[in-house]
């Protein structure tokens, strides 16, 4: 196909219809083309909208084909449609929320979940997955943050590249196009509330808030997504230094690059522009390729270029990168690529696919207490299932393409499947609104828990309040399951909360009461099962936090690598006056970052390092054994932090560097060795270039991100 040959027939109605994404259910593909509803709303030519770029939520192979057939038909110049989705953490089979996912610390992992779910993305006729969701966030008050990879720029950017290579696929078989989001800073919105503004420095947006794009464009992403809020006063997706200097210029980005939902028109809301037409006009200026879900181009283009306010060259040059993404994802040789509809029968959902979820769920959970009470035998007789989400099908967590919720397995179905032998009792002890005060319930679920030999307490929130414009002021527990928790916990000390969850909550009372904490987040399809394993041996908990739990809301944002000030309070349990705290409580989380307990023990020793100097093209070899000392094989997240002592600008008290995760049988012992180079160190100076700066580093191996430093070197 010769794409500049196409783009010449084009007439300029054709081309800006290209620049379009609507919903499929706006696009009517009968043959008669009734011009109703939908399409009347956004005000389309119906001799026109078959030559709309792309389109977003069609399901089913069946369906997408029909579509694609009834485009080719109508469309003047044959040009297939690329269908878009946001897959973001499965398919049909679904895997543990994106933040419980990065908690395996599972880079191998990460790639297999996104690998199975372009599998049946792909046979199920999508294209293109909008996906991964790249946002560093560290404000749990934010809904969003269940679709983050947590708080940490470098992990975020090593999951960004294992789950772009993973939705691509080898090229030979089932993948996606890679269509990455929401550039940029999206994750640090004021106040944690959805859709507000984001106001940083140039230093933080370039070390912090962008890299794991530039990892995800690196791998081979084909579309960026570009953030709904203002950065630095300006709307991302007009902020032309934000995508024409840094993506398109610097970074050399020759994809689509796309608006969120709606944020091209939202830019008036904002007060940016006086109205649609002018966002049109920016929008070409900054290279913004295609817009989401309104119609502000197609209504406005032709005005525009006949006024002389946006070019003919604009227009072109934005097409055409439409044009070649189709090319790449081999739509015009084959517009429907993978999908068939008797292949995705067998394919989605398959055992192998739920197989993956079940262990994904397993490798994400993060014990957060133990008193010793778990794991439970497996010969209890008696066990007693209490809480509103114990026998609840919502645990699966929301954002889900295809899935039928029917397919969950609950913490019922998951305990009735490992102890077919066992008395399982059940009360839902109380609702699980967030302003539920009724307790009546909870009468029926102590007695229970006083027969039980042991008890699984399932409470957490609603998978409808978190993910897209779900903040929260408050980040406890509701009164009605906190009183549940009390109640329970006092009459039998053999109970085991699991908690489901899409951010981190505020825990500071269950933790002093409960006796084990199971954080499960919202694991996926196969939930039920993977916490029976959890609870009950088959599987030892592995999980580190990759957020931190704060012990109030008035901390958020809380995070581990925050940096040190002039009057920094080095004792966080004293109230201290001219320091940089809280008069009335600790600066530190509950649960801080890479925090999470395990069944047996590991002791840490014989920390070395290679060098205590560093020449810019050398490196060091930093090293720590790692011993089992209990009773379970496990595995354990040995975690490397680095500290720059001094720089061109104020840095952090300890940034992650590396990661290892290992496997110990009972008292075996291993060494994990991780490589430091100039490029482990650098960071983005004062002079806004990346590079390692000479001088002194602080060098931290352990379990959590709150281990002390070992050793120091000298960058020479």
């Amino acid at each position: 196909m010769d794409i500049k040959e196409l783009l010449d027939k084009m007439s300029l109605k054709e081309k800006l219809y290209q620049l379009e994404q609507f919903d499929s259910n706006v696009i009517l593909y009968d043959k008669n083309m009734p011009v109703t509803g939908p399409i009347t709303k956004l005000e389309l030519d119906e001799k026109y909208v078959f030559e709309t770029g792309s389109l977003v939520n069609s399901f089913g192979a069946k369906r997408t084909i029909e579509i694609q057939k009834n485009f080719l038909e109508h469309s003047k110049n044959k040009i297939p449609v690329v269908i878009m989705q946001d897959v973001v953490r499965g398919y049909r089979t679904l895997y543990p929320i994106n933040l419980g996912l990065s908690c395996s610390f599972d880079m191998e992992l990460c790639e297999k979940c996104a690998a199975m779910a372009a599998k049946e993305a792909s046979i199920d006729g999508v294209h293109m997955t909008l996906a991964p969701m790249l946002d560093v966030s560290r404000d749990a008050r934010w809904g969003r943050v269940m679709e983050t990879s947590g708080e940490d720029t470098y992990l975020t950017c090593e999951i960004a590249k294992a789950t772009t290579r993973g939705f691509k696929g080898d090229g030979k078989s089932y993948g996606l196009g890679v269509g990455c989001k929401h550039m940029a800073g999206y994750g640090a919105p004021e106040s944690g509330k959805d859709y507000n503004l984001s106001d940083m420095s140039e230093v933080t947006l370039r070390e912090t808030y962008l890299p794991p794009y530039k990892a995800s464009i690196d791998e081979g992403a084909l579309l960026v997504m570009a953030g709904q809020q203002t950065l630095n006063g300006i709307p991302c997706v007009l902020n032309p230094h934000l995508m024409k200097d840094i993506l398109r210029d610097e970074w050399g980005f020759d994809g689509i690059v796309i608006s969120d939902y709606n944020c091209l028109a939202s830019t008036v809301d904002h007060g940016y522009c006086e109205n649609h037409k002018q966002a049109v006009e920016l929008a070409m200026k900054t290279e913004v390729n295609m817009e989401m879900a309104t119609s502000c181009i197609v209504k406005y283009g032709e005005e525009l270029v006949n006024e002389g306010k946006v070019t003919i060259e604009q227009i072109d040059k934005a097409v055409l990168r439409i044009l070649k993404v189709k090319e790449k994802l081999g739509l015009f040789e084959n517009p429907y690529r993978y999908a068939n509809p008797e292949e995705a029968e067998k394919i989605l959902g398959c055992k192998e696919h739920r197989e993956l979820a079940r262990i994904a769920s397993e490798e994400s959970a993060v014990l957060l207490k133990n008193n010793g009470i778990l794991p439970f035998g497996k010969d209890v007789k008696n066990v007693a299932l209490i809480g509103p989400l114990a026998n609840e099908k919502q645990i699966v967590g929301s954002w889900w393409c295809a899935y039928d919720k029917d397919e969950t397995v609950t913490v019922y179905d998951g305990i009735k499947n490992l102890l077919p032998n066992a008395e399982i009792t059940y009360a839902q002890g109380c609702d699980l609104a967030l302003d539920a005060t009724d307790l009546s319930k909870i009468e029926e679920a102590v007695t229970l828990a006083m027969k039980a030999d042991v008890v699984i307490l399932c409470v957490g929130e609603d998978m409808r309040d978190s993910g897209e414009s779900k903040s929260k002021a408050f980040l406890e527990l509701s009164f009605a399951q906190k009183e549940l928790i009390k109640r329970v916990t006092e009459v039998n000390k053999n109970t085991a909360m699991v908690l489901f969850t899409g951010r981190p909550l505020v825990l500071t009372e269950e933790n002093q009461i409960a006796s084990a904490i199971l954080n499960v987040f919202f694991p996926g399809t196969e939930g039920g099962n993977a916490i029976a394993n959890l609870l009950f041996g088959n599987s030892v908990p592995c999980g580190k936090l990759t957020m931190s739990f704060p012990h109030n809301v008035g901390q958020c944002p809380v995070y581990y690598n925050h940096f040190y000030t002039g009057n920094y309070r080095t004792d966080d349990t004293k109230r201290q006056l001219f320091k940089s705290c809280y008069i009335d409580g600790p600066n530190k989380p509950l649960y801080p970052f890479g925090y999470g307990l395990s069944y047996t023990e590991f002791e840490y020793s014989d920390h070395k390092i290679s060098n205590n100097t560093m020449t810019e093209n050398g490196k060091i070899i930093a090293s720590v054994k790692v011993k089992n000392t209990g009773k379970y094989k496990a595995k354990e997240i040995v975690q490397m932090y680095i500290q720059d002592l001094f720089g061109s600008v104020v840095r952090p008290v300890k940034e992650l560097r590396g990661f290892k995760k290992i496997e110990l049988l009972p008292n075996e012992e291993k060494t994990v060795e991780f490589e430091i180079t100039k490029d482990t160190l650098a960071f983005v100076g004062a002079d806004l270039k990346r590079k390692a700066e000479k001088g002194k580093f602080r060098i931290f191996i352990g379990k959590d991100s709150e281990i002390a430093s070992f050793g120091e070197f000298e960058l020479i």
